[in-house]
C-alpha cells in the first residue's frame, strides 16, 4: 500500500488579524502534493485574509503556516514570494502600461540572474496560454478581462512557486473566459502543481478541485472531498455562501 502524498501546505491553529480583531480563528487546513483545494465562504468569512496570511501580508497572532515543512510565519513577504508561494490577487493588479511579456517577467524578478530558467518559465507560460505568445508585445491595458487573467496566472507561475494561490479568478469574467480559466487550472493540476483557490462559483470549484473547505465567521465550517459532495451538502454550501 502506497503512503499518502506529503502536504505542500499545512496550516495549524491559525489566528490572524487586522489590528486587534481576529479575522481567522483556530484554522486548520492542508493542501497535498499535486492537490487542488477550494476555499469557499461568504463575503467577510476570511478567505482572502487566509491567502494574505500565507503570503505574510496579515499579522499572525498564533498558529503555524508551513510550505514543504518551512515555517512561513517568521518570513517576510519578499522571502515567501521567492519560490514558496505566489498569488493571483483579486482584480489581477497588472501593470497596465507595460507589455504582456514585461508583466510576466516581473514574476521572475528573484530569478533574473538565471536567464535560462526565466526563458524556460516564460516558454511554459506560453505553452499553457498560447494566445499570450501573439500578444506578448501588447500593453496589458489592451487585453480583455480573460486575457488579463491569463497574464496574472502566468506571472504567478513565473516565480516557480511550490504553492499556487488564486483569489477569485472567475470574478468579472465572461462565461467563455471562465471556461478558459478552468481549463488552465485543470491543466496545472494534471501537471502536479499544488493550488489553493478562493472562489465564489461552487461549480468551478467542484470542477477543478479535489477537496473543498468552507469558511464561515473566520472558522472552518466544513471540509469535504469534491467528488463526495451530494445535492444536500451542495445546498448547505450554497447556504453558507449566502
Amino acid at each position: 500500500m502506497s503512503s499518502p502524498a506529503p502536504n505542500i501546505l499545512e496550516i495549524s491553529s491559525l489566528h490572524a488579524s487586522y489590528g486587534r480583531y481576529d479575522v481567522l480563528r483556530d484554522v486548520d487546513l492542508h493542501v497535498g502534493e499535486g492537490e487542488a483545494v477550494a476555499l469557499l465562504g461568504p463575503n467577510g468569512a476570511g478567505k482572502t485574509t487566509l491567502l494574505r496570511a500565507i503570503m505574510g501580508l496579515v499579522k499572525h497572532r498564533r498558529g503555524s503556516i508551513r510550505v514543504r515543512g518551512r515555517e512561513l510565519t517568521r518570513l517576510p513577504t519578499h522571502r515567501i514570494a521567492r519560490g514558496h508561494a505566489a498569488i493571483v490577487p483579486e482584480g489581477r493588479r497588472l501593470f497596465l502600461n507595460q507589455s504582456v511579456e514585461d508583466n510576466l517577467v516581473l514574476g521572475a524578478l528573484h530569478l533574473r540572474r538565471d536567464r535560462r530558467r526565466v526563458a524556460e518559465l516564460l516558454e511554459s507560460v506560453y505553452e499553457l496560454f498560447p494566445a499570450l505568445r501573439d500578444l506578448r508585445g501588447r500593453p496589458a491595458s489592451a487585453l480583455s478581462g480573460g486575457q488579463q487573467q491569463m497574464v496574472a496566472i502566468g506571472r504567478m507561475l513565473m516565480s516557480d512557486p511550490d504553492l499556487l494561490l488564486l483569489d477569485e479568478p472567475s470574478l468579472g469574467l465572461a462565461p467563455i473566459a471562465i471556461d478558459g480559466v478552468a481549463v488552465a487550472l485543470a491543466e496545472l493540476r494534471r501537471a502536479g502543481r499544488s493550488l489553493l483557490l478562493v472562489e465564489q462559483r461552487v461549480d468551478l470549484a467542484l470542477r477543478v478541485c479535489d477537496r473543498v473547505y468552507v469558511l464561515a465567521g473566520g472558522e472552518v465550517a466544513l471540509e469535504r472531498r469534491a467528488n463526495e459532495i451530494h445535492a444536500e451538502e451542495r445546498s448547505l454550501i450554497n447556504a453558507y455562501l449566502g
